[in-house]
């Protein structure tokens, strides 16, 4: 597997969700998957415990039944989804995100590799904001450093959460232990369409920088 010659820089900022460009007739190689989990076990996690462990989906039936699910996630939520309204201003790169979600609706079970990443807890009724922020400090930096890897080697990935509706029965689906063992994401994982990248547009970053005070 070449490694793309990619800056610090570039690939923090090049790393995007993909979901249009994902090749859907090539398959994964299991060694790159090793190699940016590799990666992602140099991440920081909470207390130096690697809490966290990646259950990757390549069996078609079992990807078919995630991306069901996932799709239920999306058509009949067990939770309300706040939604803020959409901006004029912004209304071509909400249908541009539009059409891009509608993509991977419809294209889910193809995607050659599914990643569920888990992280073991102890399930609370309403769990406090230091217990979440545990939880997610723990194991979002081990799946970004993971999501950089695979950036780095020509993969593309997306970070998606409909699924977790219906999480019980995802565990069911994959054998994961739902009582002590919790899903975070749904991330598909494939070669790109090519490799050419580009910078997002984003707020500017005087606008979301505080010093000292709010």
């Amino acid at each position: 597997m070449t490694v793309l010659e990619l800056s610090t820089d570039q690939l923090l900022s090049t790393t995007r969700a993909v979901r249009k460009r994902l090749d859907l007739t090539r398959p994964v190689e299991r060694s790159v998957l090793r190699e940016c989990v590799e990666l992602a076990a140099q991440a920081p996690t909470g207390r130096n415990r690697q809490r966290w462990e990646f259950v990757f989906v390549t069996d078609p039936g079992r990807r078919a039944a995630i991306a069901d699910l996932y799709r239920l996630g999306l058509t009949r939520p067990t939770v309300p989804v706040p939604y803020d309204g959409v901006d004029r201003s912004e209304a071509d790169g909400r249908q541009r995100m539009a059409d891009s979600a509608q993509h991977l609706f419809d294209h889910l079970h193809e995607v050659p590799v599914l990643l569920v990443p888990c992280v073991h807890v102890v399930r609370e009724p309403s769990p406090s904001v230091v217990a979440q922020a545990n939880l997610w400090g723990s194991v979002l930096p081990g799946v970004w450093s993971f999501m950089l890897a695979a950036r780095s080697r020509g993969l593309g990935t997306a970070w998606t959460t409909a699924h977790l509706h219906y999480e019980r029965e995802a565990a069911d689906v994959l054998g994961i232990p739902y009582e002590s063992v919790q899903q975070t994401a749904l991330i598909p994982v494939a070669h790109t369409i090519g490799t050419d990248f580009r910078r997002a547009p984003r707020t500017d970053s005087d606008a979301v920088t505080h010093w000292d005070s709010w």
